[in-house]
């Protein structure tokens, strides 16, 4: 009897995926390198009130992930379309919220009767606006071209992360994938019992109810089957641990770093209003 199974059902949530070409060179390199080059810049950002700061380095973020990445349609949807729409979102969200005596000294930008926003009010908005998109931005050139497995065998290579901590982290993260393919496969067995339970809000909720409870018993068997394998394989038994797959720190990687950190640098000295 051949088994009816969903499309979706069938993926495998643990499948490398296909290596990236050797001009995609921020998938290459060490994922320490790509957070700590950013990392400075991330935390300077949270400061500046102006708008060319964030613009130079969103700017710089998109060049290095356009350049050095390798984009799916769903990530060029993010960055084109969805980052900028929430940056002008934010922007007009943030302006409402600007107190208009402390700019009332500007243009005047929108006015409605008796209500009036000033052009003040609409620049720290979107300066607000850009500081966010810059962080984000930044934050994708390595959380789009780093495995979880490769930043946590990174930090227990060269920052002397606990593996216990590291690992036990990383498997209770790989759940979640998990849980999507679980999910799957309960959905597609309701599907061939005829259990669509109709349409609408409270369909959807009545469906839900019924996922819990094979979803949880497969969350239990899977939890079991970890700490088996991680049993046998004596983890936690010694203070360290032999790795099968590392992740060297290479002169590249230095490389990244410090042209990152002399452009942040380059762009704060240039750009940051140091007289406020």
């Amino acid at each position: 009897m051949t088994a009816i199974t969903s499309p979706t059902a069938t993926v495998d949530p643990y499948a490398p995926g296909a290596p990236a070409p050797a001009r995609r060179f921020l998938n290459h390199l060490n994922p320490l390198a790509k957070v700590g080059a950013v990392l400075p810049a991330m935390v300077l950002l949270i400061f500046v009130r102006d708008l060319a700061t964030p613009l130079w380095f969103t700017a710089i973020a998109y060049a290095l992930i356009v350049i050095g990445a390798r984009l799916t349609a769903r990530t060029a949807a993010l960055l084109f379309l969805a980052v900028p729409l929430g940056v002008i979102a934010i922007g007009f969200g943030f302006s409402l919220w600007v107190d208009a005596s402390g700019v009332d000294d500007t243009a005047p930008f929108l006015q409605i009767g008796g209500w009036t926003l000033f052009s003040g009010a609409v620049q720290i908005g979107f300066a607000t606006a850009l500081r966010l998109a810059s962080i984000l931005a930044l934050a994708l050139i390595g959380g789009l071209t780093t495995t979880g497995p490769d930043l946590v065998r990174a930090g227990i290579q060269h920052l002397r992360v606990p593996y216990r901590i590291g690992y036990t982290a990383l498997a209770a993260y790989r759940f979640v994938p998990r849980f999507g393919y679980e999910l799957s496969v309960i959905r597609a067995a309701h599907r061939v019992r005829g259990q669509h339970g109709g349409r609408g809000p409270f369909a959807r909720i009545v469906r839900g109810w019924g996922y819990i409870v094979p979803l949880l018993a497969g969350a239990i068997r899977h939890a079991e089957r970890v700490a088996l394998a991680m049993d046998a394989r004596a983890f936690g038994a010694h203070p360290t641990r032999t790795e099968r797959h590392l992740v060297p720190f290479r002169t590249r990687d230095t490389v990244f770093v410090v042209m990152f950190i002399a452009a942040s640098a380059a762009i704060f000295a240039l750009t940051f209003p140091w007289q406020l």
